[in-house]
């Protein structure tokens, strides 16, 4: 890839000091103003080529579109909801997150709510504090034999369900887009979400809020689940039908609900939060000391890698990538390709490929060995590169997600011929 020159960032939320510390050493300009209004943003961000947030600032298309120098949108975390993607991809701006960096906070979140609606612990130290010594009021459950169903078996799903493993829980899930074969290795049974409904004594959803997964949860899906099950969303607000899950809790027909995030927040919908039953949190998936050093530290070396013309990690709008690559690049694009296409001529096996052996020949690769080749084709990495993103749309050149993989839209799909297939995977 070509460096793209960025001389001046601006930082519009508390984002951890090494991210600062990292950009200004790389020899970037850094200001960093929080809380800004709409208005601010726009008048601040024309004299700036990049921007970093985390999920408070809403990146709308009057922002975009007022960014006269603005070349990257960097998220310091998972989620992009809180950037208009399509408005930054028309002005040829990479949006790019970090999307490993709160892996193991939200999953020990996830974690952590499922064990609190078993015992009903936030409950009983607030009657504890009023003064209360109620034993019989808060009898709770073991989660020893319990199922419980995982949407979204992606990087937080996988950790989800290795933790709750260590307490006897039974773990069973859904995802379009990773292999049975795959998570049955982690010891995870997938099945439609028909058939997980009414087994689940708890369920966790993990996928990106899109169309597909909006009210995933709804009332026609709650009334398949057992009486009395209990559901935990440490995703994206709205992934579960807030109303829909008031009627199922205020009818018995969920017993509690653990929530981080929720469509508005601050949440209006007090009679949610306000219920017995439900256990909140002011979105905390991310919200530890080390995830934001993570997050911190990964925004900032994606941001200097591309500066320096390296490899890019975590872009999600790759159509504007193509304006960007270098020109030797273009050669390994089309091998990644061609490569795509024989593997895919070879999956009427159900088998997951274990490993994949390139041979080359000729004198444009006499400079590379092995480990370089597969490192340009990011054949044994999940991160984006132009190679795995090749080789991808040569691998099902028919049907291809266009989420989860972060790095997919349907923009640049549908530029290819490409139909596109909804995905909940977190990756």
């Amino acid at each position: 890839m070509a460096p793209i020159s960025i001389k001046r960032i601006l930082i519009s939320e508390s984002v951890d000091p090494c991210c600062k510390k990292i950009l200004q050493e790389n020899g970037i300009q850094v200001t960093e103003k929080q809380n800004m209004s709409t208005d601010d943003l726009i008048a601040e961000i024309k004299d700036y080529d990049g921007l970093v947030v985390r999920s408070g600032t809403k990146v709308t298309a009057d922002v975009i579109n007022a960014a006269g120098n603005l070349k990257i949108i960097g998220r310091a975390g998972t989620g992009v909801d809180n950037v208009d993607v399509d408005a930054a991809t028309i002005k040829g701006i990479i949006v790019m997150n970090t999307p490993s960096g709160n892996t193991i906070s939200a999953a020990e979140l996830t974690c952590t709510l499922l064990m609190s609606l078993s015992r009903h612990v936030p409950q009983a130290a607030m009657s504890m504090k009023a003064g209360n010594w109620d034993r019989k009021k808060f009898m709770g459950a073991e989660m020893y034999g319990k199922i419980l169903g995982i949407v979204g078996l992606g990087r937080i799903g996988k950790e989800v369900a290795t933790r709750m493993q260590s307490f006897g829980m039974k773990t069973i899930g859904y995802d379009p887009i990773t292999p049975p074969e795959v998570t049955a290795t982690w010891g995870v049974e997938q099945m439609s979400l028909e058939q997980l409904w009414p087994k689940c004594d708890y369920i966790t959803v993990h996928t990106p809020l899109m169309p597909s997964t909006a009210g995933l949860l709804n009332d026609t899906s709650f009334a398949k689940c057992k009486k009395g099950v209990k559901v935990v969303n440490c995703a994206r607000g709205g992934i579960i039908d807030e109303d829909a899950l008031l009627r199922a809790l205020e009818s018995r027909q969920c017993g509690g609900a653990g929530l981080d995030v929720f469509v508005e927040e601050p949440p209006k919908n007090r009679a949610l939060v306000n219920h017995p039953n439900v256990i909140s949190c002011p979105h905390l998936g991310a919200s530890t000391k080390e995830a934001q050093a993570r997050c911190g530290q990964d925004i900032a070396l994606q941001i200097v890698d591309m500066v320096m013309g390296k490899s890019l990690v975590g872009a999600v709008n790759a159509q504007v990538l193509a304006s960007t690559f270098s020109p030797e690049s273009h050669q390994w694009i089309k091998l990644g390709e061609a490569i795509g296409a024989a593997l895919k001529s070879c999956t009427t096996s159900k088998q997951p490929f274990s490993q994949v052996q390139i041979i080359t020949q000729g004198k444009h690769c006499k400079a590379l060995d092995c480990g370089d080749l597969c490192q340009r084709l990011q054949l044994q990495s999940y991160w984006f590169s132009p190679g795995r993103s090749a080789s991808l749309v040569g691998a099902e050149p028919q049907r291809v997600p266009t989420a989860g993989l972060s790095h997919w839209q349907p923009a640049v799909l549908q530029g290819r011929g490409v139909s596109s297939a909804p995905a909940l995977c977190d990756w």
